[in-house]
């Protein structure tokens, strides 16, 4: 039986909206017997409300089950000061191994915001310079992910990358990528499961990140026309992927018919 690792955003729901057919395709893949672990770039909320949100969007999950990048950033960052420009509800995944500060940053960490965050208080003119700062004193700059933009029930919306991007320009730094498409990312998702990157395959609805990065970490990859998925994005895409299905409720059987 496979691994198999699914996006959340995008490819189960759309801004709290399921996807289609989202809940039975993970209890088909369950009930053939595969590993399953959920993935996600997500920065708004830690990992135990965000099994809630699915569950009660009819997708059977355990928190324990979810890998998010908080998670994996606490891990990387374990007994570091850290500056943290992230959304309050994900603290709670942070706070298990790092030491969250104003001043005196060993690190930056860049998260992302709620599309209802209309104040902008995450990236504010004040936390970007504070840290701007922090990395001129020495701090390194790490990023949950580096997504330009994200699919929500109103359109894309701009991602906490393009706040990277300008980070690293102005302070003439390079940051550190804790998820998608990171190979120790998924490489971290896989030994949770006790998996080999040739028995896994990942499902996303980003050809960049979810195929890409997967692919490049020796898994295969499923493309679903869900979320982010663009045709144009597709066709530009430097690795093809694995399969290319409607939707995440096309999965189960694309599973059985590629005997993976």
């Amino acid at each position: 039986m496979a691994a198999i690792l699914l996006d959340i955003d995008g490819v189960l729901h759309v801004s709290g909206e399921a996807i289609a057919g989202a809940g039975e395709a993970v209890r088909a893949l369950r009930e053939e017997g595969h590993r399953l672990r959920f993935v996600t770039n997500n920065t708004t909320r830690a990992r135990e409300p965000l099994a809630a949100q699915l569950r009660g969007l009819g997708v059977d999950v355990d928190a324990e089950e979810i890998s998010t990048t908080p998670l994996a950033a606490a891990r990387l960052l374990a007994g570091r000061r850290v500056l943290a420009l992230t959304m309050a509800d994900v603290r709670a995944d942070l706070a298990t191994g790092v030491e969250l500060v104003e001043q005196g940053a060993q690190a930056v960490l860049v998260g992302g915001a709620d599309e209802g965050d209309e104040t902008g208080r995450v990236f504010t003119y004040e936390n970007l310079n504070r840290a701007f700062v922090s990395l001129g004193e020495g701090a390194s700059l790490v990023c949950l992910h580096k997504n330009r933009w994200w699919q929500t029930s109103r359109g894309p919306l701009l991602d906490s990358g393009a706040f990277v991007a300008g980070l690293e320009y102005a302070a003439g730094v390079e940051a550190q990528i804790v998820g998608k498409p990171s190979r120790t990312y998924f490489e971290a998702a896989l030994a949770e499961l006790g998996a080999s990157a040739a028995e896994a395959v990942m499902v996303g609805d980003d050809v960049e990140s979810d195929v890409g990065g997967a692919q490049a970490a020796g898994l295969r990859a499923v493309l679903v026309r869900t979320g982010k998925f663009r045709e144009e994005s597709l066709a530009a895409a430097e690795r093809e992927p694995d399969g290319v299905v409607d939707s995440i409720a096309d999965v189960p059987a694309l599973v059985r018919e590629r005997g993976w």
